[in-house]
């Protein structure tokens, strides 16, 4: 474990190896997944953000490259895989199947906290693992890419928006009338996109704290 609690971790999905951080604090009950938006990495300063914010209540973490240095370097000049929301949401689901098999993590329940096209791709994730998946927060998110598989998400699920984003703020109102779960929107006043607001990412780190507190620890678990 690195002096600063985040353990850095090679992850085998398929043919390739996706670099990942994965932090346990001490006491640790419940297991947040990060799932980065488009153009993005493991290295996002506002998802590292949020995961030090739930760190610091006591979840443990484990935020990772969706795709590999070769993928991504492909993926910034066509732009190919960014949008590619199937692909990303497998290598979700690989992923997660890789925690279940360690046996430090494999016993916490899991959440999913996606960004942008992340988010799109949690959900889609969550559908693909009914039984797995405690609690999904969503950043900005694009979950009309998601749209067709809304329904069959089980997870709690909470939609965090800007105020002053206002298309997004559409497409996900229109995602609420999808959702079947337990679900709400939460709307942060005078937020853009990607909250640069003074305040405006404090309040996401409050939101999704709080959701994944009620989800993971509530005792749901996974069946």
């Amino acid at each position: 474990m690195a002096s600063d609690g985040v353990c850095p971790v090679k992850i085998k999905v398929d043919k390739v190896t996706l670099n990942g951080d994965l932090c346990l604090p001490r006491g640790v009950d419940g297991l947040v997944v990060f799932a980065h938006g488009s153009g993005s990495s493991r290295l996002s300063p506002r998802n590292r953000r949020v995961s030090a914010a739930l760190r610091n209540t006591g979840l443990g973490t484990l935020l990772f490259d969706l795709l590999t240095e070769d993928e991504e370097a492909v993926d910034n000049i066509t732009g190919e895989l960014r949008f590619n929301i199937r692909f990303l949401a497998q290598r979700l689901v690989a992923v997660t199947e890789w925690l279940e098999k360690q046996p430090e993590v494999c016993k916490f329940p899991i959440g999913y906290f996606g960004a942008s096209t992340g988010a799109a791709a949690a959900l889609v994730a969550a559908a693909e693992l009914p039984g797995c998946i405690s609690a999904v927060v969503s950043r900005g998110g694009r979950p009309d890419l998601a749209m067709k598989r809304l329904k069959e998400v089980k997870a709690p699920t909470l939609l965090i928006v800007g105020g002053a984003d206002t298309e997004v703020l559409q497409l996900n109102r229109r995602a609420m009338e999808r959702l079947e779960t337990a679900r709400e929107l939460a709307v942060v006043p005078g937020a853009t996109h990607l909250f640069e607001e003074p305040g405006t990412m404090e309040e996401v780190e409050r939101l999704a704290a709080a959701w994944f507190l009620k989800y993971l620890t509530a005792g749901r678990g996974r069946s």
